[in-house]
């Protein structure tokens, strides 16, 4: 990259207004990565762990946006890079700008924020990854995503996962239950839909359930993202819905973050996590696990909620409170360099890179000689569940694991 001489303020020559508006957001938060020069973020990114491609790092990623406002690179040129990420937080975390204070450390990175706008900048210019491309039509085409294999994927069989429960439509609480779930792991919300009645928690469902728009939105295809978020807010109001249930970290993410961008105060859903409900459950007697689960484990701090949101205890205080687990357990701030590959489109356009990632992570299992990994977000637990298969651990679902101690028969397919 060439610098102007003597210091002087280089010449910003963009393409078009729409580059010109873009680098003129994001510029303060790639300088401030650009301009520290630690690096601290590689050794905790998943993919730089695999790759060591100094192009995907997030290092990189803030100095091609410098590059683009020097009029040195278009996002045409980069689009394809930023396929290399996760979004799962750890660089963000690990970086002095986060960590520190005083007077130059006064500002978060923002990573996963700006590889989310390349990616969007890249659609807005009709730039587009194929596989995503492909998959974000197939998206819109179904109102369901097509959770990466064959099963029929259509809004008549979003619910046959609870086909036998005996759950209402509508209510004051919605469990939303995203498409990987409803679809393909459907132990885990049969799991978490019976550990709500066993505690006399009420709930229902949508009339009409759709993606949540998270994975559009974290490809790059906002407006697509936005549409699906407008149905399912419609949705629950139609119904009465004053809270949304969430069981899987990816939906609780764009609940959180993205739906109150689009719609702001006019957002009023309370939105909760089922793992810090049971939580509370558990903690205030409602429900006690009683039946001894002989296994060895260790416990995958899912990114989106560990490195994302801070959330690391109630897990942990659940898998406490079954009888007979041996729990070796590793700290959440060493989990922030572990990582399934299962975020950001990853597994979409580059599946070997993911499943390279789960093998790492599965690894990391290994180490401890588990016989069972425990994770808490249905994305993960199918590139770890192929990883665990070559190294004779079992990956599960904490809610599946609770729900048996509980002595639920669960059934459902673990896909």
């Amino acid at each position: 990259m060439s610098l102007t001489d003597g210091g002087a303020e280089p010449e910003v020559t963009v393409r078009d207004e729409r580059t010109q508006e873009f680098v003129a957001e994001w510029r303060n938060a790639s300088y401030n990565c650009y301009s520290s020069g630690h690096k601290f973020c590689r050794e905790v990114c998943p993919v730089m762990q695999v790759t060591r491609n100094e192009s995907w790092t997030p290092t990189a990623f803030h100095a091609n946006v410098v590059a683009m406002e020097r009029g040195e690179l278009d996002v045409a040129d980069i689009a394809a890079d930023y396929v290399n990420c996760t979004q799962c937080g750890a660089c963000e975390l690990r970086c002095p700008n986060t960590l520190f204070t005083g007077d130059f450390y006064r500002f978060r990175t923002r990573t996963v924020d700006v590889v989310k706008a390349v990616r969007a900048l890249a659609v807005e210019k009709d730039i587009h990854q194929p596989k995503w491309q492909s998959w974000n039509e197939r998206t819109d085409e179904r109102t369901h995503e097509p959770v990466l294999g064959d099963i029929d994927i259509s809004q008549e069989r979003v619910r046959d996962w609870a086909a036998d429960l005996n759950i209402p439509i509508g209510g004051e609480s919605i469990l939303f239950v995203d498409c990987e779930a409803a679809y393909y792991r459907t132990s885990v919300p049969r799991a978490v839909a019976q550990i709500l009645q066993a505690a006399g928690y009420e709930f229902g469902l949508m009339a009409e359930q759709w993606c949540c728009g998270g994975p559009a939105a974290e490809m790059g295809y906002v407006d697509q993202a936005r549409r699906f978020a407008e149905h399912n807010l419609a949705d629950w109001r139609s119904v009465g819905a004053k809270r949304v249930l969430v069981l899987d970290p990816h939906d609780y993410i764009s609940f959180t973050e993205d739906y109150p961008k689009y719609f702001g105060a006019d957002f009023d859903i309370e939105v909760v996590l089922v793992v810090e409900l049971i939580a509370d459950l558990i903690r205030d007697g409602v429900l006690t696990p009683t039946v001894p689960i002989e296994r060895t484990i260790t416990y995958h701090d899912p990114c989106r909620l560990n490195k994302r949101k801070g959330i690391w205890k109630e897990p942990r205080e659940i898998l406490r409170a079954i009888p007979g687990l041996t729990f070796r357990d590793v700290d959440r701030v060493t989990q922030w360099s572990y990582c399934s590959g299962g975020g950001g489109g990853l597994p979409i356009e580059k599946p070997e890179l993911t499943a390279a990632i789960s093998a790492g992570r599965i690894a990391k299992a290994a180490d401890l000689a588990v016989d069972t990994l425990v994770s808490a977000c249905p994305w993960s637990e199918r590139p770890l569940s192929e990883a665990g298969a070559a190294q004779n651990i079992d990956v599960i679902d904490i809610h599946e694991l609770l729900a048996e101690s509980l002595g639920i028969t669960v059934g459902g397919s673990r896909s």
